[in-house]
């Protein structure tokens, strides 16, 4: 989603730059973005691990204890737990270290992630040919399918603007009470609610475009605005009557658990993701500050 939104808010802010008259080399990188998403995401990460504490301490029946016997911990457990563990996470880090210390673009990096995922499934013994066609064959389906709704984002944008389009939407934004917090506000409401019927490419690709390039020129700043509205649609997607993550884990839960049972408990985490959210609106420096920190 961030190399994508990374992509989309670059583009926007260099037509924000044309549009005030303004010609700059300076963009925003994909590693602006990722390092701008660090804070929050710790931050997110920190207040899900105090709400499951809060949980085990008051209602410790909603998380019952390891059996004992599988607590036993053995050097060959911890041997097996490192073997398994450090391949994935080195290759994470080769990928985004990669790329925030700017050694390689997003799709040189992606480059990296492949041969790295050879060789790890070569390492055990889990690559062959056939395999190696069905990736070529998956991946092949997934990027055409992105390119096409590229392709048909790009000539919705170019008939939108012919008609005026982005100038209704200006004069419209611009018109709110509250000036870029009333603007904001409505783009993000506008996002979460589209994030319940359509994927975040077909967002990132249509909706941004559109709204971006005029946030930027009201003064919002560009990884600020990148942060939120990852944030947003990941929220969005977690949130019923629809929740398109919620369907990933429907496909992995035991039978024994109901649809109902998952909407009823991811309502909490939604409800901290959007106190992240609130946060994040009213320090912006969560997002900026470690970007500003490392590229100045």
């Amino acid at each position: 989603m961030l190399v994508l939104l990374g992509d989309v808010i670059s583009s926007a802010y260099q037509q924000a730059q044309l549009d005030q008259g303004i010609y700059s080399p300076e963009s925003v990188t994909v590693g602006d973005l990722f390092l701008g998403a660090l804070v929050p995401g710790f931050v997110l990460v920190g207040l899900y691990i105090v709400y499951l504490i809060a949980i085990a301490i008051f209602q410790p029946h909603r998380v019952p204890p390891i059996p004992e016997e599988d607590r036993k911990v053995s050097k060959e457990l911890y041997l097996q737990v490192l073997t398994v563990l450090i391949p994935p996470v080195l290759l994470i880090v080769l990928v985004l270290g990669s790329i925030l210390t700017g050694i390689a673009t997003p799709t040189e990096a992606a480059s990296v992630g492949s041969v790295g995922a050879i060789v790890l499934a070569a390492s055990k013994r889990m690559f062959s040919i056939p395999i190696l066609k069905e990736v070529l064959r998956t991946t092949t389906e997934v990027t055409a399918m992105v390119f096409m709704i590229l392709i048909g984002a790009s000539i919705f944008a170019l008939v939108f603007r012919g008609f005026g389009g982005d100038d209704i939407v200006r004069d419209f934004l611009h018109s709110l009470p509250g000036g870029v917090f009333g603007a904001m506000l409505l783009v993000m409401l506008v996002l979460f609610l589209l994030g319940f019927f359509l994927d975040f490419i077909e967002i990132t690709f249509v909706v941004v475009p559109i709204v971006a390039p005029i946030l930027l020129t009201m003064g919002v700043d560009p990884v600020w605005l990148g942060i939120m509205i990852a944030l947003n649609l990941q929220t969005s997607f977690l949130t019923p009557p629809f929740g398109f993550s919620l369907f990933y884990l429907r496909g992995v839960a035991p039978g024994s658990i109901s649809t109902g049972d998952i909407y009823r408990g991811v309502l909490p985490f939604i409800v901290i993701q959007l106190v992240v959210l609130a946060l994040l609106a009213y320090w912006p420096t969560m997002a900026t500050w470690l970007p500003e920190l490392v590229y100045g």
